[in-house]
């Protein structure tokens, strides 16, 4: 079962020092569990740009109902 979240993040890697901010809706493929740790979220993002998780820096996340 899929688990939406609105995510807002900060890019640190270069490549993206223009329009380093981003905030929206991220979906997974199935739900996070309640104490996972900010690093392994970073993780998660820095794979979807093909980034080390350290150019990564989480603002929020929060799930959807």
């Amino acid at each position: 079962m899929s688990a939406k979240y609105y995510t807002q993040f900060i890019l640190t890697d270069t490549e993206y020092r223009g329009g380093n901010e981003f905030c929206g809706v991220v979906e997974l493929n199935s739900p996070m569990a309640h104490d996972t740790d900010r690093q392994d979220i970073e993780a998660i993002l820095a794979r979807n740009f093909d980034l080390q998780q350290s150019a990564v820096k989480l603002v929020s996340w929060s799930r959807l109902h």
